[in-house]
């Protein structure tokens, strides 16, 4: 597979100015369907963020004083008309030297048992029908193509469906996920492995066993992230591709509180912060997967995208570096 090059980075301070609040991202989306999960700005969140946040308020504050760029952080500013934020979010960004979120950030408001919650079987979908077709399109760009011999490929937190393109096959393409009655319905699953991240992040498989990690709208629920994605570098072979796709729409109870906390290009950043400081990963790339990216605002009220149902949808890409001299 081909190496993605690197891109260059440039970033902003942390610090929190005095006298300003953190705007508070909304999205609109009808009434989901009946053990669905809905979009977490429903709930009014129960903290504002902090980490990204202040930076987010920092370049507010800066812009307003004319004292920076409004190219910089562009989830700061209303993009120019055909361009997604979500795209811009990664692009000429410079990270803190030490990891930006706290304990408290990967707090929910449903800390009982993720194993009794995902214990009954949910035959639903996640995301909508248009964003459900935008992610197979995506993924028939970017995955290996059918049947290529050696090819591995891991989805993690799978259910009954993992929305690769029909009939879909590799050699190996495990399903990793918390429910086996839906694990053993997914049709393109060749094994399966029943795990939770969240007590135990540690991956069972070998070093340099997957050519592809996908992730469909579970990123989210990762209290231990920088584990996971540590394990993913590990398991991943050099130059394998680790694909995060995540939309407005999560089961908010069991959501990170950094995440609820947030709009959908700051979820971008969140998610291209853990491949950063998990190492071994080349700079992330933000992919908007929405029909009509960047056409409306998604952290506004009347965003259009995707039929009035998914505010977003959007990928991170990453491909593995090499493995040298890098800890598990």
């Amino acid at each position: 597979m081909a190496t993605l090059a690197p891109r260059p980075h440039a970033l902003l301070s942390l610090r929190r100015p005095s006298g300003l609040r953190t705007p508070r991202a909304r999205a609109t989306a009808p009434r989901a369907r009946r053990g669905a999960p809905v979009p977490p700005q429903s709930a009014r969140p129960r903290r504002v963020f902090l980490g990204l946040g202040a930076a987010f308020v920092d370049q507010l504050a800066r812009m307003a004083s004319g004292s920076a760029p409004s190219r910089s952080f562009v989830a700061a500013a209303r993009p120019r008309q055909g361009v997604s934020p979500v795209e811009q979010i990664l692009k000429n960004v410079e990270w803190p030297d030490e990891f930006p979120f706290k304990a408290e950030d990967f707090s929910r408001f449903d800390e009982s048992s993720d194993a009794a919650f995902y214990s009954v079987p949910r035959y639903v979908t996640h995301i909508d029908d248009p964003a459900i077709g935008a992610l197979t399109k995506y993924y028939s760009e970017v995955l290996p193509p059918n049947n290529t011999p050696g090819v591995a490929i891991l989805d993690m937190c799978s259910s009954w469906v993992s929305h690769y393109p029909p009939g879909y096959k590799q050699e190996k393409i495990v399903g990793m996920g918390m429910n086996e009655d839906e694990l053993k319905r997914n049709p393109v699953l060749t094994e399966y492995v029943v795990q939770d991240l969240n007590v135990n992040p540690k991956l069972p498989f070998e070093d340099n066993t997957f050519d592809v990690i996908t992730n469909v709208v579970s990123v989210d629920y990762l209290t231990k992230p920088i584990d996971v994605f540590k394990e993913m570098r590990r398991i991943l072979k050099p130059s394998g591709l680790a694909i995060m796709s995540f939309s407005n729409r999560c089961f908010w109870t069991k959501a990170i509180s950094i995440w609820t906390s947030t709009g959908d290009a700051d979820h971008a950043w969140i998610v291209g912060a853990y491949f950063h400081y998990a190492e071994g990963f080349e700079p992330p790339e933000a992919v908007d997967i929405s029909p009509n990216p960047g056409r409306t605002d998604p952290i506004f009220k009347k965003s259009r995208r995707i039929v009035n149902k998914e505010s977003t949808f959007a990928s991170c890409k990453v491909r593995c570096g090499s493995h040298t001299d890098l800890s598990p």
